[in-house]
This record gives C-alpha cells, sequence and structure tokens, in this order.
C-alpha cells in the first residue's frame, strides 16, 4: 500500500502532522531518523517521501541524523521516489552559508555575512565586516544558536577567548552585519506546496528564540516591579500582509531549490529595506497564533501530503 512516509528525528513537532494526517485518513509511515540502517542492495517502498530532518538535530542528542537523511534521500531519488524537500532542502537546511549563497543568486537581499572557522578568524572576520554593530551565529543551527550581538570588536574578543564561546557543531561562526528593526520584530513566512500560506510576525525584543513550535516558546514577562501588564504574544499572524514583489521572489526561489514546505525569515530595516537572513525547510507553527488567525499550517500540510498522494498513486487507499 502506498504511504506518505515523513523522515524526521523529534517526535516533540512530528507529532502535530501525523495528527493532520489521522483526521484526513491518509496513510503514513514516520521515520525516525536518528539512527538506522540504508541497505543500498533493496528498493524503497511505493509512496511520496518527506523530510523535516532539522538543523538543530544535534541539540537534541541527534548529532548525526541529517548525515543519515541525506545517505536515505539520495537512495530515494535514484530509485525515482517523490522527495519532498529533499537533497537540495537539505543541503540549505544544514548551512546559512548556502542558504545566503542560493538567496544572493536569485537577487533577494540578505544581510552581509562573512564565514570563519578558528578563533582569531572570527576575529579577523569581524574586523573586515566593518560594521559599528554585528552578531555571531552558527552556520548550522536553528532555535537562535549562537546568536551574540556585539557592539565592538574588544567584546567580541573576549566572548571568543572565554569559556562561553560556543563552538559550532560544524566549525563554522557565521559574522553577520546587525539588522536592527524599528519594531523589534522580525517576520515569517510560511509556504506549503511552494505557495504562500501566512505570515506571522515575531517579537524579538526579549533575544533571539524564535522557534514557532509550542515546545520552543518562551513565557511571556511581565513589567520588573512586579504589576502585571496585558500580555502580547510572541507571535501573531500578520493581516493582510502586503508584501507581493517579495513572496514572488521567494515562491520562485523554492521552486528554484525544489524546496515544498517552509518558513522564510526576514527583518526590515528602519528604511523599509527587507533582509532575508533565514530559511527553515523544518519549518514549525504556533498554536495560539494560528488559531487566533484561523490558518493552520500543519492541516494545509497535511491536505497537501494527501493530494500528491492520490494524484501519484490515483486513490488513498484505506
Amino acid at each position: 500500500m502506498s504511504k506518505a512516509y515523513v523522515l524526521h528525528e523529534n517526535d516533540e513537532w512530528t507529532i502535530h502532522l501525523t495528527k493532520r494526517l489521522d483526521e484526513l485518513n491518509v496513510p503514513y509511515e514516520v521515520w525516525h531518523l536518528d539512527q538506522g540502517i540504508v541497505d543500498l542492495t533493496e528498493e524503497p517502498p511505493e509512496g511520496i517521501f518527506y523530510s523535516r530532518m532539522s538543523a538543530s538535530s544535534h541539540t537534541r542528542g541527534h548529532r548525526f541524523a541529517p548525515e543519515l537523511t541525506e545517505s536515505v534521500i539520495a537512495w530515494l531519488e535514484q530509485h525515482g521516489r517523490t522527495v519532498l524537500n529533499g537533497s537540495r532542502a537539505l543541503r540549505l537546511e544544514v548551512s546559512k552559508v548556502n542558504q545566503y549563497t542560493a538567496l544572493q543568486l536569485n537577487g533577494i537581499k540578505t544581510p552581509d555575512t562573512i564565514a570563519a572557522v578558528g578563533r582569531e578568524q572570527i576575529i579577523e572576520a569581524a574586523e573586515k565586516l566593518d560594521k559599528p554593530s554585528f552578531i555571531t551565529k552558527h552556520n548550522r543551527a536553528g532555535k537562535g544558536l549562537g546568536v551574540q550581538l556585539f557592539h565592538s570588536i574588544d567584546a567580541l574578543k573576549q566572548y571568543v577567548n572565554s569559556d562561553d564561546f560556543e563552538l559550532p557543531i560544524d566549525g563554522i561562526t557565521l559574522i553577520q552585519e546587525y539588522i536592527e528593526s524599528p519594531e523589534s520584530c522580525i517576520t515569517r513566512c510560511e509556504f506549503v506546496g511552494g505557495r504562500f500560506v501566512y505570515a506571522v510576525r515575531v517579537d524579538t525584543s526579549e533575544g533571539f528564540e524564535l522557534c514557532p513550535a509550542d515546545a520552543c516558546q518562551i513565557n511571556d514577562l511581565f513589567c520588573p516591579v512586579g504589576e502585571e501588564v496585558e500580555e502580547k504574544p510572541k507571535f501573531q499572524v500578520v493581516k493582510d500582509f502586503n508584501e507581493p514583489l517579495l513572496i514572488t521572489q521567494l515562491e520562485y526561489f523554492l521552486s528554484k531549490n525544489d524546496i515544498a514546505v517552509a518558513g522564510i525569515e526576514f527583518i526590515k530595516d528602519a528604511d523599509g529595506e527587507i533582509y532575508v537572513y533565514d530559511i527553515n525547510t523544518n519549518t514549525n507553527y504556533n498554536a495560539d497564533a494560528e488559531a487566533a488567525h484561523g490558518t493552520y499550517g500543519m492541516l494545509e500540510l497535511a491536505k497537501f501530503l494527501k493530494k500528491k498522494l492520490e494524484r501519484e498513486y490515483s486513490v488513498v487507499e484505506a
């Protein structure tokens, strides 16, 4: 029986999708790829395959999950199976350098960035970047891993030469110009089937932990004197989002790079200039923000998988 196969390494994120697949009576199977075997002497099963592999898998003890997934996808693609978010998407998921070069090739503006390996080279990169404020981030990351804001080279030197310095899992640290949002927010555009679904505004005033998944949420804070203030949601779906040129650019970018499902983040500076800085091919959705707006990303994704399965195998078998 043909199925939809979900490749992943995080049950806590994937259960939101499998619940929607159950609702729509879509036959599916989940492949948790923290460990496993890829038998190149056999053919893979019939069906469609959707990868939700995450760049931050190593933070959950799944250090080699992306590498295993890459092997599985290569095997699937060799045999002509339909893989949604396949090898190209995974390559972008695990490397921001790859993301930025691909975005720039498609005429999409990104913040000025220099990649460095080695502590001395990180400092050298910041000096070469020559910006009054800049951030560091990990090349293979997620949820704001390694993001630190600096206003001087001396402050960077203190951090890089201290015990607090976080070595990226792939050794590559990015030095990136700091784009300041006058509203202390970024925007994340969600795409399913390569098409825009909605945009969500993310409040960054409390820091860089931007993963929208319920499991990653930071509790809203109260004022320091103890008086409760009206809670401000960290994630809010943007009503009447109006950036048609950007959406056209991003949809074209996704098509060119064989990415079916993604969350793409951008920031707008005081002059209204847009900078795209992150592509999440393992996208998650915030339940509270979606409920307030009445739009549900995982439901749209489940519908998309169902349609793909029906088109390739005529009917969804019960």
